[in-house]
């Protein structure tokens, strides 16, 4: 069965930006285990001739032309930016070099 291990739960959740406790982190570890096991079992099924679909009923999902379209100028775009570096907006860093 697949499984999660509790420094997996911990670093999704600091990349989240969630504080977590012990007992979350343990439950949370069993969790996800166990849906990924669930994943797991439907992964063996046998989907071969089964048309893919984006619902479990029929849906009319109409789509738009994809069209080029005038885009928004960057002065535009980040004038309500908190932070912005030159024509691009400026995030906190939450990912470390080498993760």
């Amino acid at each position: 069965m697949a499984s999660i291990t509790s420094d997996e739960v911990r670093q999704t959740a600091l990349l989240a930006r969630l504080a977590l406790t012990d007992d979350e982190v343990a439950r949370l570890t069993l969790e996800l285990s166990h849906l990924l096991g669930y994943i797991e079992q439907l992964t063996a099924l046998d989907t071969a001739g089964v048309e893919p679909m984006t619902h479990a009923v029929p849906m009319d999902c109409p789509l738009r032309l994809d069209t080029p379209a005038p885009s928004l100028a960057a002065d535009d775009a980040l004038a309500a930016a908190p932070r912005r570096a030159d024509d691009y907006f400026e995030v906190p860093k939450i990912i470390e070099a080498g993760s």
